[in-house]
């Protein structure tokens, strides 16, 4: 009995762990806000000389100002004087519900703070004559509050919202069995940029009405959906780009059929397939993390027509390829119809001690001829088949990509296990015009290993180098077990050329 009261003591707190890393996870994936919270109004507008200069500027210089204040500092401006009155109310509102929270709790939101943020949200919508430009409204638990966000989605359709950010700040046990969104959001043509999170997709009949005309970018966070809804919204909105899922736990099968998608990342979700059929954008395809519980269920990533895929990962080599027509097995001969030349930069999940993982890889890297970048993430699995080295490497012939294409390889959680040594020989044995070769061990907090032997043995690794000017880089992780989670930020930028690269984004979020 003891041990029972023990348990169901830890429950709750074990409840709220897992709760609190979910809403880490939806924040960190959310869109950056179009404005800065720090961008405080000042006490007094005018100048030392008692000169009130800023109200004297054009109209429209005000309303750019005010555009980037948070929402109270912006309608206070209204008081400021004749001049600032009406300022505010002719600019397109810009409103994030995580800037009315207490000065004092700060950030992030809990469902406590939902009676007070509603209800100023409610007096904002109604004392803006719109347009709505931005809102994001991730604070509320809208659970106990359904015929509000009906109003809110009736007055964000008709004052006709861009940006858009819906996150249920449910409790626990509403998360099992989420709020159904009430099917008005898909009514909103307006829309440029579409997130969503903690809800229940409405049925395929109300999917089938959605119209998003003027939708680039589509976010899906820990939101129940049947198969079919993300095809179904995908097909609704022709100039859709970027296609972000987030905690999908109902077994994810995808169909993608787009003539505008370049970037769509699936990240911690438990993914059964995914087809991209026709996709002649399609630069980026990110499958981050897969939370596949059933150790039997292998997912299945087909490529069909994708002539500007440039950027692919973490693709696993116990997931079943297919490009075209064909399946990718071990040993399989590379033909024209089997390889996606387009791909430059491709990154890998690898569990060097797992034989059949490694097998794979020398088939899989003849898929790609034109590969530039190699990124590989070492992963640790629980039972160990064996370590494959430098003979096996050598025993399967060369690989051309590597000998006179790749320019950049990292690899990533390196402990210094022997199949990671073998690789990392072959890579500097073989590879001619590599120029940056980046390593970075495990975190020995989280993964036990000996961290000054593995990098003495990385050192090692490159004792007899092909390449005559590679630059080398030997460092310490100091993130989580596992490495860094996957950040859709990173993923969507087009200006970051290698979204794989650890410096390159490292110095850019």
């Amino acid at each position: 009995m003891a041990g029972d009261a023990g348990r169901t003591r830890s429950e709750p707190h074990e409840h709220d762990e897992i709760m609190g890393q979910m809403f880490s996870y939806i924040y960190a994936n959310l869109p950056d806000y179009p404005l800065n919270q720090d961008h405080r109004l000042p006490p007094a507008l005018a100048a030392s000389d008692g000169v009130d200069r800023i109200s004297r500027l054009p109209r429209e210089v005000r309303r750019e100002i005010v555009s980037r204040l948070p929402v109270k500092d912006a309608a206070r401006t209204a008081v400021l004087s004749r001049r600032w009155r009406t300022i505010w109310l002719s600019t397109p509102l810009v409103l994030i519900d995580a800037h009315l929270l207490p000065k004092a709790q700060g950030f992030p939101p809990t469902a406590a703070n939902t009676p007070a943020v509603t209800a100023a949200v409610s007096t904002i919508f109604q004392a803006h004559p719109g347009p709505f430009s931005c809102v994001h409204l991730i604070c509320s638990r809208m659970t106990s509050y359904r015929a509000q966000l009906a109003r809110w989605l009736q007055l964000l359709a008709t004052k006709g919202v861009q940006d858009l950010v819906l996150v249920n700040r449910a409790l626990p046990r509403e998360v099992a069995v989420p709020m159904p969104l009430p099917s008005t959001v898909f009514s909103i043509t307006t829309l440029t940029r579409l997130y969503l999170g903690i809800w229940k997709l409405p049925g395929t009949a109300d999917l089938r009405g959605a119209s998003f005309p003027h939708l680039r970018e589509l976010g899906i966070l820990f939101v129940e959906m049947e198969p079919g809804d993300v095809d179904s919204l995908v097909a609704r909105s022709p100039v859709l780009e970027i296609l972000n899922i987030l905690g999908c736990m109902k077994g994810l099968r995808l169909r993608l059929v787009s003539q505008t998608l370049r970037c769509v990342q699936i990240c911690t979700s438990i993914l059964e397939n995914i087809a991209v059929v026709k996709a002649p954008c399609l630069e980026r395809l990110i499958l981050s993390e897969p939370c596949n519980r059933d150790r039997e269920l292998c997912t299945r990533v087909r490529i069909g027509d994708a002539p500007k895929l440039h950027t692919f990962g973490y693709l696993e080599p116990r997931q079943v390829l297919e490009i075209r027509d064909t399946v990718i097995m071990p040993g399989i001969k590379a033909t024209a119809t089997s390889m996606l030349t387009s791909v430059k930069i491709l990154s890998l999940n690898v569990r060097f001690g797992v034989r059949n993982d490694v097998k794979m890889l020398p088939t899989i890297l003849r898929c790609f001829p034109e590969l530039e970048r190699l990124h590989i993430m070492s992963k640790r699995c629980d039972e160990p088949t064996g370590n494959l080295g430098l003979k096996f490497w050598e025993e399967s012939g060369p690989l051309e990509n590597v000998v006179s294409r790749i320019k950049v390889m990292s690899l990533r959680e390196f402990t210094g296990e022997p199949g990671e040594v073998g690789f990392l020989e072959f890579i500097f044995q073989s590879a001619r015009v590599l120029k940056t070769a980046i390593i970075v061990t495990a975190n020995p907090d989280h993964t036990p290993f000996f961290k000054d032997l593995a990098f003495n043995k990385a050192m090692k690794s490159s004792r007899n180098m092909a390449s005559g000017s590679c630059q080398r880089c030997y460092v310490g992780s100091t993130g989580p077990k596992g490495g860094e989670v996957w950040n859709f930020k990173a993923g969507a930028e087009f200006s970051l050329p290698d979204p794989f690269s650890v410096f390159e984004v490292l110095t850019r979020f």
